[in-house]
């Protein structure tokens, strides 16, 4: 199914489930009573998963307990959502039934039932209830997901109408993986080079050797990757760890796990950006995890899984040119939904930015979809679209509107960059003196305490509260700091965070005064 991570397949649940269900079907009839993570019931990688349960059994009971702290799920009206057990996933109570008299072409019956609140609640309601007593949801599956839950899909056809981000870029990949961490990445530039230079020339001793869990695993073999190796300083670069977070990495494709090279080998100092998406919300309940940036990214950039979509390609340069190889870079875009653009649009596609008149380029598309992405009327029409896959986004509905999200993509594109003037133009203080080592970090009327008495003043609550994947970036910068003392280029870029934060939540607003297509903002 050309599916890039089946990683999600192989939890030991899901062996168990298709294990059970293998004897029923073996068997001809039976019932399969499972407590279990409940991330099969919506997954998208789970899809054929489902479609197999729905083919087997009669009916499907699916009793949805949430409870999924990673998520931080919370109820309806917005009370806490506590887990049945001591444990951040999801998970569901899951009965299976084949009785054996199903015909062929008769249709399964799912029943489904959202049980939330706290675990006190929670267990009260199982102890008083059984099948027959619950109020069941009866669901209707349908292609291509089958999902097992309830799913608003009302404006399913104006979405589709819309194209598929993933489409649009020809080239995407996930984030790398390093294999450690703690071994290859660094916000001391100096440290990582002296660190995998004793590494490289093997002069490391059993302390270095325990701290970095230099070691082969059964997925990594790192102790053959450094034989191979050979140290080179210019490999030591940039990368995005986490929004707003840039950290040094030695990247080294015979020693990263996973360095994607192929892909990233476009951004590795070149002229380019690209988006960083996750194809479906396994980290919060809303879309929030759309963010750019001009380096490779890690994995888990918002916390979960996240690919990289390149605005541009470079030519491979290692092998001996031809005459008709071109050392210019190529926009990483699928010619046939840029041709559907300029045609709506009635404007000519140039493969770089020029002030000819009646033009439009690559950047000025990434700068529309940043910008539709950002509109929270149309996060909240598509929540549930936006949950499954990687996003869509309409194709713009004339040249006024277009340019006007052009305009604010534009700025919140630079803004999350940091190369605004306006994130410089700091609104916060940082007014006592102090050792400056991040210790307890608390917010209170305005004020993010680093430790009992240094502080920043005049933050924005709604900054402090701002979410980004599953992150909240102005205290996740500091938590990652935490008894580290902060240096005098740490305090602005904090302040150039908060800004950053603040001035997001404004152009959302004024990207939600336009009409997108299909989308009404009353």
């Amino acid at each position: 199914m050309n599916e890039r991570n089946i990683q999600p397949l192989s939890d030991d649940y899901i062996k168990f489930i298709r294990f059970g269900q293998h004897f029923i079907d073996k068997n001809g009839s039976g019932i399969l009573a499972y407590i279990s993570n409940n991330s099969f019931i919506d997954g998208i990688i789970h899809r054929q998963m489902r479609k197999h349960l729905l083919e087997s059994f009669d009916k499907i009971y699916i009793l949805n307990l949430h409870g999924n702290a990673k998520k931080k799920e919370v109820c309806p009206d917005g009370s806490p959502d506590q887990n049945v057990f001591d444990i951040m996933q999801g998970v569901s109570i899951n009965i299976f039934i084949k009785t054996g008299n199903k015909n062929q072409n008769e249709l399964e019956q799912v029943f489904h039932f959202d049980l939330q609140g706290k675990r006190e609640f929670k267990y009260e309601f199982l102890n008083e209830s059984s099948l027959k007593s619950i109020t069941w949801n009866i669901l209707k599956t349908n292609e291509p997901n089958f999902f097992l839950v309830n799913k608003n899909f009302e404006g399913n056809i104006d979405y589709e109408f819309g194209f598929k981000v993933d489409d649009l870029f020809v080239h995407t990949i996930s984030g790398i993986q390093t294999g450690r961490d703690n071994l290859f990445i660094d916000s001391n530039k100096e440290e990582l080079l002296k660190r995998i230079k004793l590494l490289l020339e093997n002069k490391i001793d059993e302390k270095f050797k325990t701290d970095f869990n230099i070691k082969d695993s059964s997925s990594y073999n790192l102790l053959d990757r450094i034989i191979k190796a050979t140290f080179n300083k210019d490999r030591i670069i940039e990368t995005s760890y986490k929004p707003f977070q840039k950290y040094f990495i030695y990247y080294d494709e015979v020693l990263l796990k996973r360095s994607f090279y192929s892909v990233f080998r476009n951004i590795i100092k070149r002229d380019n950006i690209g988006l960083c998406l996750m194809r479906s919300q396994v980290n919060t309940s809303e879309f929030k995890t759309i963010f750019l940036s001009k380096d490779v990214i890690d994995l888990n950039f918002y916390g979960f899984q996240t690919y990289f979509l390149p605005l541009y390609v470079y030519p491979v340069t290692n092998e001996q040119q031809t005459l008709e190889q071109t050392t210019d870079r190529t926009p990483n875009l699928n010619p046939a939904i840029v041709k559907q653009i300029a045609e709506k649009l009635g404007l000519t596609f140039t493969n770089e930015k020029e002030t000819t008149e009646g033009t439009f380029a690559p950047i000025d598309i990434l700068d529309y979809i940043y910008a539709v992405l950002h509109s929270p009327t149309y996060r909240e029409k598509y929540k549930e679209f936006l949950k499954i896959d990687f996003p869509r986004v309409p194709y713009p509905k004339d040249v006024e509107t277009f340019w006007q999200l052009v305009k604010l993509g534009g700025e919140l594109r630079q803004i999350h960059l940091l190369e605004s003037p306006t994130v410089s133009n700091y609104i916060t203080q940082y007014p006592i003196d102090g050792d400056n080592v991040v210790g307890k970090i608390k917010y209170q009327d305005g004020k993010v305490y680093i430790n009992d008495t240094q502080h920043f003043d005049n933050v924005p609550e709604v900054a402090w509260n701002f979410y980004i994947g599953g992150y909240q970036p102005a205290q996740k910068w500091l938590k990652d700091r935490k008894n580290r003392k902060l240096e005098f280029d740490d305090i602005l870029h904090y302040q150039k965070i908060i800004v950053a934060l603040t001035e997001t939540d404004r152009l959302m607003n004024e990207i939600n005064k336009i009409n997108i297509e299909g989308v009404t903002n009353e």
